[in-house]
């Protein structure tokens, strides 16, 4: 009898063991082969992160992978609850793409102090602690700032004053966007920013805002849209003036979706940078890298290009998003 009594205890000890176990580099979630991961997205603020989320959920569905998903309608604490919540629920792995760049070093160390490997998806954090994430996969917002200036400059005939819809306040590329654009017109002096201000990446943001820049400012060359639709807002704005967008007032944007294409297309755009959304594929890849206890790259930058109108004319037809 007791031989069997001991027996039945080492089978539970070694069942304990099996369920508490974790790989080096993954979480403490379940023991099964699948993966989940615990997703936390900025919100639904444009086309660009709506097609962003649809490459996340379908991307996980391919690779086999549990995705829990919330969304932070664009605020902080949301993203931050999100977290401990995954926290608290031992998924194996974390990503999130931050609403701002800073305050996330106390949910990221409570993340780290459980095992949980977290990477950072579309937007970095500005944390002096690179330990408290795997990696950054995502844009050169910076470069992506760049490329806007040079077609500014490269097009601008005299004195040229520009506004600016900026993206929202504190975040990652509204920050490097501006910080971009402004070192490359930098050379051309009679290129001026007049008025800068956030829309917030949204549509109607960059309509309010423009409206408020054609009422305040005497003279507007060039509206520069941190994205596609801040850009659109504010074609609607410039139309309900009396103006011709992408004639009176040139704009250049940035995203490249479908809706800121077709008014490429259309001549109203004269300009976008482009910055992919369809991040899916190599974030699951990464996630089964990191809870495996692989190295991973600290940054992982997207390739991306530019259009023209001509070239977004030719595009069109096989877009994704």
């Amino acid at each position: 009898m007791l031989k069997k009594i001991t027996t039945v205890a080492s089978v539970v000890l070694l069942s304990a063991l099996t369920a508490c176990g974790s790989g080096s580099g993954g979480g403490t979630g379940s023991s099964s082969d699948t993966i989940t991961m615990g997703f936390a997205q900025v919100g639904a603020e444009s086309g660009w992160r709506t097609a962003n989320t649809k490459s996340v959920q379908e991307e996980a569905k391919a690779a086999g992978i549990d995705l829990k998903f919330s969304d932070a309608q664009q605020k902080q604490e949301n993203q931050i609850k999100a977290i401990r919540s995954y926290i608290q629920q031992k998924v194996q792995v974390i990503a999130f793409s931050p609403v701002v760049e800073t305050g996330w070093d106390t949910v990221l160390l409570e993340a780290k102090r459980a095992n949980i490997p977290v990477i950072l998806t579309d937007r970095a954090i500005d944390s002096d602690d690179t330990s408290l994430y795997k990696t950054f996969l995502g844009s050169d917002f910076v470069e992506e700032g760049r490329k806007a200036g040079d077609w500014m400059v490269a097009n601008a005939t005299g004195p040229t004053n520009v506004v600016e819809l900026q993206g929202t306040t504190g975040a990652a590329p509204a920050i490097d966007r501006k910080k971009g654009f402004e070192e490359k017109i930098a050379a051309k002096p009679d290129i001026k920013i007049v008025a800068s201000q956030t829309g917030d990446f949204t549509r109607s943001g960059g309509k309010q805002v423009m409206e408020a820049f054609l009422k305040s400012q005497p003279k507007i060359d060039v509206v520069y849209a941190h994205n596609d639709d801040m850009g659109l807002g504010a074609i609607e704005a410039i139309k309900a003036a009396g103006k011709v967008p992408g004639k009176d007032i040139k704009i250049i944007t940035v995203d490249a979706v479908k809706d800121g294409m077709t008014a490429l297309a259309n001549g109203e755009i004269n300009y976008i940078v482009e910055c992919n959304p369809l991040l899916g594929k190599q974030l699951m890849e990464l996630a089964k890298k990191v809870v495996k206890g692989e190295e991973v790259p600290a940054r992982v930058v997207t390739v991306e290009g530019t259009f023209t109108q001509e070239q977004a004319k030719a595009a069109l037809p096989t877009r994704q998003y």
